[in-house]
């Protein structure tokens, strides 16, 4: 009996262990490794073949220890397809801490949706992704996937590291292709990091990373895609649904997109041409058929997302976008260049990343890129830029979506990168002017003017359209250093004809002032404060960026309570440096008023790790200035 339960516990032990996976194992994994880690990524290849212009086909090998909730995200267990592009394989196996088997995932089991949300109409792009919620932490995913495609037009950018508090135990990428298609590649931040190219020929490229960790993420630090490695791949020759395209040059880029994708969009019905003759009559100056024909398209026409036709590149017709009054970027950007063209007025299709972080088309780098496009109508030496998509934005008026940027123009003869609008930082300015009143209470009343321009105009005029409820919780999230604040009367003003929008508001504070025996205390800059909350972070590693300047001038005047004399008045303050200029005085006025000014410039630019503190002194400064208060003392 003992040797048949020895023999039994023997053959458990033997099940058991077979059963388990070592190396899925958690605890295997090294302590520099879990440091700052939601998430490990135990490996994570990718072998990309290239068989010929018209074929791809790509395998997916990605092994991930996920440690608590916030590492989900970092499984990147999902696959996009189309009519094009056929997912051969998809699947998962789920492991628990010690390598045992929990689940296995198969196709079925995985969703299927399409790619895009409820504002699309329809769209022939779909993603199967899995949707796996965890007993416990942590656990392992080994992911497994092969697509096929005749699109080799996209080869997908490879990201050594996906993000931050994500490790990378190793990393494979493998490239085969054809010596014949003029395979290029741009390497981007390798430095510092343990990334090994391993093969680099004419028909194979191979890389290989280990032990990559964590990094912790840091305010005010530039794009993830600005920090960490990764590499670009794309093909002079490619082939794009039904069409080989060329990508030697931009020019010639620029010149097969015009001729072979978006020639043929712009037919307009002879009633719809008529009626926008009709509409510009005898208006000569090209802008200003322009801004005509812009103000028609915006209140015609609305945005949808549509992701339909060639990659997502091809534009509805615009016959179609005439008739049903709704298009996506590429719609309504190629439907406003055909009513253009019907009243004879040159514009180009232009493409670009649109994103309220700046981010530049590589104009080194020829290959399809980008995820918006606008409308650039030539004057003289320079571009009027047209955003499409909105019923709002003022005519030429660009924002902080696509300002500042590289992007690809698309002309008849071909392709050239230019830069879109700056927005010069004293440009993106606010005017505050206004007067408030503290009682014998310490109650608070008063009204301000809010003008703003450049790209403060593009956060403000917002605020129009906003429901009153959210108005409101806007309001008291903008002056939240007033307790008690209740607004009264709102107005708004939006000149689009010279990007200023007006905020008149009217509010009223309780208990503003502390009262304590005979003295009343409050801060004096009660309308534009900052908190001047720049996070302390030591041993800084990344360089810091400040997107875009600006310039706040304000003038209020303070009616002091009858009764009172003022005791101590905050000195006028001025600071100078690399990252701007501030300036306070406050003005003592007879009928015990006072008049306070206050000037707040900031630089925009990119700064190094070492500077960041010496940005958080100035910040302080500022702020420990706007919160300066006035004492009052009772007669």
């Amino acid at each position: 009996m003992k040797k048949l339960y020895c023999a039994l516990f023997f053959f458990l032990f033997t099940f058991i262990s077979f059963a388990q996976k070592t190396e899925y194992t958690t605890i295997s994994i090294s302590d520099s490794l879990k440091e700052n880690a939601d998430a490990v990524v135990r490996l994570d290849q990718m072998d990309i073949t290239i068989e010929s212009q018209r074929s791809m086909n790509i395998k997916t090998q990605r092994v991930v220890s996920v440690f608590n909730e916030k590492g989900l995200s970092d499984i990147d267990a999902y696959q996009n397809y189309d009519k094009t592009t056929s997912v051969k394989n998809i699947e998962a196996v789920v492991y628990d801490a010690f390598g045992k088997e929990i689940k296995k995932i198969k196709r079925k089991d995985f969703k299927d949706q399409s790619t895009v949300g409820g504002s699309t109409l329809f769209s022939d792009s779909r993603v199967v992704f899995l949707e796996y919620t965890p007993i416990s932490y942590p656990f392992t995913v080994v992911y497994t996937s092969e697509i096929e495609t005749s699109n080799t037009a996209f080869i997908p950018q490879w990201y050594f590291l996906g993000g931050y508090n994500l490790s990378v135990e190793k990393c494979i990428l493998n490239v085969t292709f054809p010596n014949n298609l003029g395979f290029k590649k741009k390497e981007f931040q390798f430095a510092d990091l343990n990334i090994k190219k391993t093969i680099d020929t004419d028909t194979k490229l191979s890389y290989v990373g280990t032990t990559i960790l964590a990094q912790k993420p840091e305010d005010y630090s530039p794009s993830s895609s600005d920090l960490f490695p990764r590499v670009m791949m794309g093909l002079e020759n490619f082939h794009l649904e039904g069409v080989d395209g060329t990508a030697k040059t931009w020019e010639a880029f620029g010149k097969w997109y015009g001729d072979k994708i978006l020639t043929g969009t712009t037919v307009l019905p002879e009633e719809t041409k008529t009626k926008i003759k009709a509409l510009v009559g005898n208006e000569k100056d090209p802008v200003k058929k322009a801004k005509i024909i812009y103000d028609y398209v915006q209140k015609k026409s609305r945005y949808v997302n549509i992701a339909i036709g060639i990659g997502g590149w091809k534009p509805m017709l615009a016959t179609d976008v005439d008739r049903l009054g709704y298009g996506d970027c590429k719609a309504l950007t190629n439907y406003t260049k055909a009513l253009l063209e019907a009243v004879d007025v040159p514009s180009y299709n232009t493409i670009l990343y649109g994103d309220t972080y700046k981010r530049n088309i590589q104009s080194d780098f020829v290959s399809m890129q980008g995820n918006h496009m606008i409308l650039a109508i030539p004057t003289g030496d320079n571009y009027t830029w047209l955003e499409c998509t909105s019923q709002d934005d003022p005519f030429g008026y660009q924002g902080t979506f696509t300002d500042d940027r590289d992007v690809l123009v698309v002309k008849p003869e071909g392709g050239v990168i230019v830069r879109t609008k700056i927005y010069e930082d004293k440009g993106n300015d606010q005017t505050d002017k206004g007067h408030y009143t503290i009682d014998e209470n310490g109650n608070f009343s008063g009204s301000v003017s809010i003008v703003s321009g450049g790209s403060q105009y593009n956060s403000k005029a917002r605020v129009e359209h906003l429901q009153p409820t959210e108005k409101e919780a806007h309001y008291k999230e903008y002056w939240d250093n007033i307790n008690n604040l209740k607004l009264g009367k709102i107005t708004f003003t939006n000149d689009k004809e010279n990007i200023r929008f007006t905020e008149n508001v009217e509010i009223s504070a309780v208990n503003y002032a502390t009262i304590s025996a005979n003295k009343m205390i409050f801060a004096v800059d009660a309308f534009n404060r900052s908190n001047g909350n720049v996070k302390r972070i030591r041993n800084r590693k990344n360089p810091f960026q400040i997107q875009r300047g600006y310039l706040d001038t304000d003038e209020i005047e303070i009616n002091l309570p009858a009764g009172f004399t003022v005791e101590f008045l905050p000195a006028n303050f001025e600071l100078k440096g690399k990252f701007g200029e501030y300036k306070t005085e406050i003005i003592k006025k007879e009928n015990n008023k006072l008049t306070y000014k206050r000037s707040m410039f900031l630089n925009k630019g990119k700064y190094s790790n070492k500077e960041y503190d010496e940005y958080r002194l100035f910040m302080e400064q500022v702020s420990k200035n706007d919160n300066a208060k006035i004492i009052l003392t009772k007669n």
